[in-house]
């Protein structure tokens, strides 16, 4: 239940801008089917509105216990599950990922040709742990289409919206493909977190997902959130829709037909969960209070520092080092850090917000960030493919930004 916003130094009628907002923008001009914001502060919900349908065939409304996919907003958990083995001294940052890959030890770097006859060189240095973390692997997704190893990705359906395979296959398949660049060399966004979920697999010796779901989505609580919808929560799955080039929307996942009705035979950790904002925000709610939730510890603060830091090469942003053509983030005055991008200048970003935020989406536009300056989450759930269809995340960053109105002492959330 949200509290008064004032209390947590927030405008209620600044608040209710949003949703006026969306509204009009959005529902009423059939942009988009439904939204739900969730604003976070001081260890209090401040603000959840859930308006519009999740299934307009169905007629169904969006609600605060809607399901949705979550699609890359998974990579930060996979990225937790990671530096948690990390912890405990099963793998490091450094580790080449070839000692867990043997079979990636020879991996070339693209230098011309196409599938069945590329041409590669030796790369600088072999591929590290922290180059899958950052996405300076060399791995690409084949929605960039921008080179002809995106095209064999495309080919070998390789990071599709819709899963193919198993994740052994991905990793056994992209080992006979090149890289883009050589590692540490450039960003690009990637495959690489579905890689990272392969190897907590391989590190943790137990399936990812039950990993996943022991080690992280159990202790905190998050019921609703796997890598399909349970039986008995279907009514509550929300349908997925893709923008059209004339400004409206037309279905692209059937929640009565889905794939995400039934377990998968792969496992992405780059972009498999379905989730709601309730669960999310629990996650959230661990990463803003150093690692820990209720009495359960998962990182350490210091982990969660160095996590939400910039670690791309020369503390550059991602204009200086990005090959991407798309990705779910902004990038004047944006950096990476582990599993997140992290805000360096919001002034170059031209975005409200404050040095250290980090944050990341799903491309279906859901989105959230952490401002742990500000003691704020915010989460945005809608299903709009793609994400890059709408500016509704800037927009929200706006509204939410100027809803403030001071900074009350933080009250104690015990998780």
């Amino acid at each position: 239940m949200a509290v008064k916003p004032e209390s947590v130094g927030l405008s209620a009628e600044r608040l209710a801008r949003i949703d006026r907002f969306i509204q009009r923008k959005y529902l009423a001009t059939g942009r988009m089917a439904g939204a739900l914001t969730l604003v976070y502060r001081h260890g209090e919900i401040a603000h959840c509105s859930a308006i519009g349908m999740a299934d307009i065939e169905r007629k169904s409304p969006v609600r605060e216990d809607t399901i949705f996919r979550i699609y890359s907003m998974t990579k930060p958990l996979t990225t937790v599950a990671f530096m948690m083995l990390v912890e405990q001294g099963l793998v490091a940052l450094d580790d080449p990922v070839h000692r867990v890959i043997p079979e990636w030890k020879d991996l070339g770097v693209f230098q011309g040709g196409f599938m069945e006859t590329f041409r590669t060189k030796r790369p600088d240095r072999p591929m590290l742990m922290i180059d899958l973390l950052r996405h300076t692997s060399g791995l690409t997704y084949g929605f960039q289409q921008s080179t002809n190893v995106d095209a064999a990705y495309r080919a070998l359906k390789i990071g599709e919206i819709e899963k193919h395979g198993t994740l052994d296959d991905v990793v056994e398949k992209l080992g006979h493909l090149p890289l883009e660049f050589s590692p540490g060399t450039a960003w690009n966004y990637s495959v690489s977190t579905d890689v990272l979920g392969y190897i907590v697999g391989k590190v943790s010796g137990q399936a990812f997902e039950n990993y996943l779901h022991e080690r992280i989505l159990q202790p905190l609580g998050m019921t609703d959130t796997g890598f399909h919808v349970h039986a008995g929560k279907e009514a509550r799955f929300a349908a997925c829709y893709a923008a059209t080039p004339a400004g409206g929307m037309t279905l692209q996942d059937d929640p009565a037909k889905s794939s995400y009705l039934k377990p998968p035979t792969l496992i992405s950790g780059g972009g498999g969960l379905v989730s709601t904002a309730g669960d999310y925000l629990k996650f959230c709610r661990m990463l803003l209070n150093g690692g820990t939730f209720g009495s359960t510890q998962f990182l350490s603060p210091k982990t969660i520092e160095l996590m939400t830091r910039n670690h791309l090469p020369d503390n550059k942003d991602l204009p200086a080092l990005s090959r991407s053509l798309f990705s779910e983030a902004a990038y004047n005055g944006i950096g990476f850090g582990l599993g997140f991008s992290v805000t360096m200048d919001p002034a170059k970003a031209m975005i409200p917000g404050s040095t250290g935020e980090y944050s990341w989406g799903g491309a279906a536009s859901t989105a959230f960030w952490i401002d742990p300056r500000e003691d704020l989450i915010t989460i945005f759930m809608a299903q709009l493919l793609p994400s890059s269809s709408t500016p509704i995340r800037r927009e929200l960053r706006t509204m939410v930004y100027s809803s403030f109105t001071g900074s009350p002492v933080r009250s104690f959330d015990p998780g």
